[in-house]
């Protein structure tokens, strides 16, 4: 597991991973450095990366059918931005903590569960839940299990009753991941403040089902 520390220590190597992986306009890396860097001061934070030769071997044993450790570890040095510097060894992150009032996610999800589907079932999915607000993996490394492994190692150990998060409403590989995972939809169609692309909010019991293989799970 990555400390709180050691996430900020690496921002420069995860900025890299989350361009390369969501392919935003260059203008809004420092908006989105800036959120995770505001979101590494919330409680119960947690996160977790995947180096490159750890994935390298996580896809072997994948392939020749063995057993391969993924390590979760620090990023550190410095990056060119594209991915390609001294910190490109790390190939994919994902973190989390406890979500609570006074986020904007949580505060506009609640708003929409509320309106959906009433205060009863907003506080049974969020009153005690752990948000995952990243998951990403350089585009060479996607469909490895490298996301599957990252998000059980996330997870694993949570003291608490649920985990949420959301993603694009769309038949997406990230979608059939976490719905393999126990994740059922919330909210679908929903539109975030901004007028951006319809997403889908996504809730699952903790501790997550695994419900197909994939490569071992990043260590702690």
């Amino acid at each position: 597991m990555l400390s709180q520390a050691g996430f900020l220590a690496g921002l420069d190597a995860l900025i890299a991973v989350y361009g390369l992986a969501m392919r935003p306009p260059p203008q809004q890396l420092q908006g989105r450095r800036s959120i995770m860097e505001r979101h590494a001061g919330y409680s119960a934070f947690r996160a977790v990366t995947v180096a490159r030769g750890d994935a390298q071997a996580g896809a072997r044993a994948s392939a020749e059918g063995g057993a391969a450790s993924a390590e979760g570890g620090a990023a550190s040095g410095e990056d060119s931005g594209d991915g390609s510097g001294p910190d490109s060894q790390v190939v994919a992150f994902a973190y989390g903590f406890r979500g609570a009032g006074g986020q904007w996610w949580h505060d506009v999800v609640r708003s929409g569960i509320t309106a959906a589907a009433g205060d009863r079932a907003a506080a049974a999915w969020l009153a005690d839940a752990f948000e995952i607000a990243e998951v990403h993996v350089r585009p060479e490394y996607q469909h490895q299990g490298i996301g599957r492994a990252m998000l059980l190692s996330l997870t694993a150990g949570c003291p608490y009753r649920t985990a949420v998060l959301s993603t694009l409403d769309a038949a997406s590989p990230a979608r059939q991941l976490y719905g393999s995972l126990g994740f059922t939809d919330l909210l679908t169609g929903f539109s975030f403040p901004g007028n951006g692309p319809p997403y889908v909010v996504m809730g699952a019991p903790l501790p997550l089902r695994d419900r197909a293989p994939g490569p071992p799970r990043p260590s702690r």
